[in-house]
């Protein structure tokens, strides 16, 4: 197991070496480590590295790298907590709306120019976490006045009705003010293009207390994948942890695509492949998703500028590629079907 953990690791540091050194100007590895250390430790940089190679490094690929291998991290372990809870192996939180809802939020901002005060371009960003994790929330809230055992079914149920209600509202918005829609849909395609050093800053600390916190509940975890009997009978106590995991999860993935778009599947499939990896118990399942959906979103990211370079694809579409037929295959499995 620590061989296996170790291999991850270094994959994670390779994927983030490739992710920044390939591009339309490929920069050599000893060329990186040079200009990290300038910038970090102040050294003075070889003669033979142009002004134009630092500012290309330092000031876009690496915080778009980053960017990308934090927001896998945080969908992944989300998605990861999500499909535990719920007991379904096609349950992210997507599923419950908090897509729609940061989508939703973000049309509001896009089309009627809706700012924060004090927060300014980070209007948007706050805008899809709290339309986001406010959906999900609503959704969880109807679910317990519906069923105070809170089902699981129920809870899914629900969350895509809500999902379907909001996603009509933003057509709506976006259908009657037509000049917008390109941005919307390229927003809700998801992109780290143009992403700045000020989304790492914010979203690093979020992201490690995030997954921090549903580390903390690892034991929950592995005693709600037995099932809900299971966990009754041991006194857990559900729907209070339920609360907790899901809203949490909804917080992580909120905070995510607020400063990516959405990008959907890395919590669909990261999740399983680290359980085939590493097994079922969440000590390991928690930190190893969020280092494998950071691999994962780097190399979609490294496709999604260079597979039709010098124009550039949203990264939604290359996970989209890759997850769509990964879900298919889990929902037409016969471990689906047992759910």
């Amino acid at each position: 197991m620590k061989t296996k953990i170790i291999v991850v690791v270094c994959v994670s540091l390779a994927a983030i070496m490739i992710g920044v050194a390939l591009g339309s100007v490929s920069i050599p590895p000893e060329t990186i480590f040079h200009i990290i250390v300038h910038k970090v430790f102040g050294t003075e940089l070889p003669a033979d590295i142009k002004s134009a190679t630092v500012s290309i490094l330092w000031d876009l690929r690496l915080p778009r790298t980053l960017l990308a291998f934090i927001v896998g991290a945080a969908l992944s372990v989300s998605g990861a907590a999500m499909q535990s809870v719920l007991r379904n192996p096609l349950a992210t939180p997507f599923t419950l709306g908090v897509s729609s809802g940061a989508s939703l939020g973000a049309c509001i901002v896009i089309i009627y120019g809706v700012t924060i005060p004090i927060l300014g371009p980070l209007s948007l960003p706050v805008m899809g976490f709290v339309f986001g994790l406010l959906t999900m929330l609503l959704a969880i809230a109807f679910a317990s006045r519906l069923d105070g055992q809170m089902e699981n079914n129920t809870i899914i149920l629900v969350g895509f009705v809500f999902s379907l209600f909001v996603n009509a509202i933003t057509t709506l918005m976006a259908a009657m003010e037509d000049e917008h829609m390109q941005r919307l849909i390229f927003w809700q395609m998801g992109s780290f293009s143009m992403k700045e050093w000020q989304a790492v800053y914010i979203l690093i600390p979020i992201t490690i207390i995030g997954i921090t916190f549903l580390t903390h509940y690892n034991r929950e975890l592995d005693i709600m994948t037995f099932g809900e009997e299971q966990a009754k009978t041991i006194g857990v106590n559900l729907k209070n942890v339920k609360w907790i995991l899901l809203s949490s999860s909804a917080g992580l993935t909120g905070s995510a695509i607020a400063f990516s778009g959405v990008i959907g599947f890395v919590d669909l499939v990261v999740p399983h492949i680290v359980r085939k990896l590493f097994g079922s118990l969440h000590r390991l399942v928690i930190p190893m998703s969020a280092v494998l959906g950071g691999v994962f979103m780097v190399i979609c990211d490294l496709v999604a500028r260079t597979v039709v370079s010098p124009s550039e694809l949203p990264v939604g579409v290359v996970t989209a590629l890759i997850g769509a037929p990964f879900f298919a295959y889990i929902y037409f499995s016969k471990g689906a079907k047992k759910c």
